[in-house]
């Protein structure tokens, strides 16, 4: 079978139209890291009615325990499809072993670091092979860090990168009983008993997360733990990072707490910075929760159409910003909007 690409073998698994919407599935074999037998799935939506004609880019990037679904729903409805029908050119990346993505030989082994040095270049690379224009990125929770380490890292172009939405992804949360070296051994010991860590098991979401990942959050959050790799610092290297930037983040999120959303944003060195929110406090008509920030009745109305937003001006504020080298460095970052 012909490749759908020319930089490594690529599948188109299946073409179908979903009502008014196309859907496209591609299966990605890059082969770029030392595990050769690592596929990815990258579901692309668009309108039915504008198949000649791309729209600008949107990559969504699902969270732990989660896959395309949470972007996409069977029925059609989803963040994915509210962007498709305005006419972005929507892209839902699946990492190693989620969703569509099959298990690959050393699934235990998967890290965040795998994603950020491999696969995210290889989707990034991909998908502007097909459409050569900067890319929206957004990712939710772990997707949202995934997208920090890949730029802190610098392994995707910011010249390729049109703008990044982070929803509930942080990584200061201080958990102090790690901070203890025996306590932190000790948990590594345990983890390492097992191979994955099992979502629908735990009511955590429809996907297994590979014990690898857990290991690697043990050690961000040891004693002198850091978010980053072996080679490189991701948090400091955020610093150089001047894409625009926007952290939604939730009043009612006890996981990823509103202050350490906007400390994660505030790493970045984007003159262009916003934080968004969303609480009874900020307007809105509830304290949303750390999914029903993106997946709810609520969220339709009245978080993504502040997403399209986003996506239709940073462009062009970026642009306006970068011909004003002098302006002043407090106002780069906006107050907590409604």
């Amino acid at each position: 079978m012909q490749s759908s690409s020319k930089l490594f073998p690529v599948t188109l698994i299946s073409a179908e139209l979903r009502g008014d919407l196309s859907e496209d599935v591609y299966r990605l074999k890059p082969g770029n890291s030392p595990d050769a037998s690592v596929e990815l799935a990258l579901t692309r939506l668009g309108r039915a009615d504008r198949e000649t004609t791309r729209g600008v880019p949107v990559v969504l990037i699902p969270g732990s325990f989660s896959n395309r679904r949470f972007w996409y729903s069977p029925k059609s409805i989803g963040l994915g499809p509210y962007l498709a029908r305005a006419g972005y050119d929507v892209w839902i990346a699946e990492m190693r072993g989620h969703g569509l993505s099959p298990r690959n030989q050393r699934y235990k082994h998967n890290k965040v670091s795998d994603y950020v040095r491999y696969d995210l270049p290889a989707i990034a690379d991909f998908i502007h092979e097909q459409n050569p224009q900067p890319v929206h990125w957004m990712g939710h929770s772990l997707g949202g860090i995934i997208l920090a380490g890949a730029l802190g890292g610098h392994y995707l172009q910011q010249t390729r990168v049109a703008s990044v939405v982070l929803f509930g992804s942080q990584v200061s949360r201080i958990y102090w009983p790690l901070k203890v070296p025996p306590v932190e051994w000790g948990s590594r010991l345990l983890l390492k008993s097992f191979s994955v860590i099992s979502g629908p098991r735990l009511k955590r979401g429809p996907e297994d997360e590979p014990i690898g990942l857990a290991l690697e959050s043990l050690r961000w959050h040891g004693l002198l733990g850091r978010f980053g790799d072996a080679d490189k610092d991701w948090w400091a290297g955020l610093i150089d990072v001047q894409v625009p930037v926007m952290a939604v983040a939730a009043e009612g999120d006890h996981q990823d707490p509103a202050w350490a959303c906007r400390k994660l944003m505030e790493q970045f060195g984007s003159p262009l910075r916003e934080f968004l929110c969303l609480g009874k406090k900020q307007g809105f008509s509830s304290d949303f929760g750390h999914v029903e920030m993106l997946v709810s009745k609520q969220a339709q109305l009245e978080v993504w159409p502040l997403v399209e937003q986003w996506v239709r001006k940073s462009p062009e504020v970026a642009a306006q910003l970068a011909m004003q080298p002098d302006r002043d460095e407090a106002s780069a970052v906006s107050a907590d909007q409604a």
